[in-house]
Formats: C-alpha cells, structure tokens, sequence
C-alpha cells in the first residue's frame, strides 16, 4: 500500500500526461497553472461536473491528482515539503506543503474550493497570490482534445 506522498508524487505526474494528452500544457510550470484553469472552465460549472466532461466520473480522484499538480508547481517554483499523515482519515484532503519560510498551503482543498466556488476560486488567481511568475507571454496555446484526457475518448 502506498503512502500519501506517494500517492501525491504519482498523481501529479499521472494528471501531467493525462493533461498533456488533451494538449493542456502540463510541464509544472508556474504557466501551465493557465491551464489547470481552463481545464476547470471546460470541465466545471460552479460545484458541478460539465455533463460527459472529464470530471463527470472520478471526481474525488481527479481533483486530488489537479491538487497535487498544483502543489508540486508551487512546491518547484517556491521551494518547500510535501507533508501528510497517512493516518488521517481525510489524509488526501489534508495533505500540505510547507514553504521554505514556514507558510503552509493546502492545494487539494483549494482544488476542491475551485471546483465548488467556480472561477473566483481561481487556479491562476490562486498562483499570483502566492507569488508566482505566470506571464502569459510565456504560456504556449494548447489545441485541446478532450476525449483522450483521461484515458477517455
């Protein structure tokens, strides 16, 4: 059985290709958080999964694998520890990164807030906030298939 940090690590870079193959850019860049929030706008409406889009199945998972993408992001970006107790019985909610200067963000339950709150939660929003470069002039346009992502077609 593998640990949350495990599950961490294997989820964002499972949810990277999984991204990539629906020509979101994916690269754990600070820019690629652009993308994470165009996937939430193509997939979600405000607390609900787009009808046959690719959050309609597997929510809980999928939001756990965008959350730890996000994280691993900002975690790359700004420095950082990946924490989590695996005896918690929300462990995949609850599981944090400390920044090198003692901040603690929880990227799943902003996730989830995304999810729930719609766009004012932004991704995006949520990057800059924390101090992230996410110019746009650095951010690829990605043509977008959105049946493969996923592994659905």
């Amino acid at each position: 059985m593998a640990t949350l940090l495990e599950d961490v690590d294997a989820s964002a870079r499972w949810v990277a290709r999984a991204l990539k193959s629906s020509g979101y850019r994916a690269d754990l860049s600070p820019a690629s958080l652009r993308d994470v929030e165009q996937f939430m706008i193509d997939h979600s409406d405000a607390g609900t999964a787009v009808e046959g889009g690719l959050l309609a199945t597997g929510l809980g998972s999928r939001l756990f694998a965008l959350g730890c993408y996000v994280g691993e992001t900002v975690r790359r970006a700004l420095g950082g520890s990946w924490e989590a107790d695996d005896g918690d019985p929300e462990g995949e909610i609850n599981v944090k990164i400390r920044l090198p200067e003692g901040a603690v963000i929880w990227p799943v339950q902003r996730l989830m807030k995304r999810f729930a709150n719609g766009p004012e939660d932004s991704v995006v929003g949520y990057g800059a906030a924390l101090g992230l470069d996410m110019s746009p002039q650095s951010r690829t346009p990605a043509k977008r298939r959105f049946g493969s992502c996923f592994g659905l077609r």
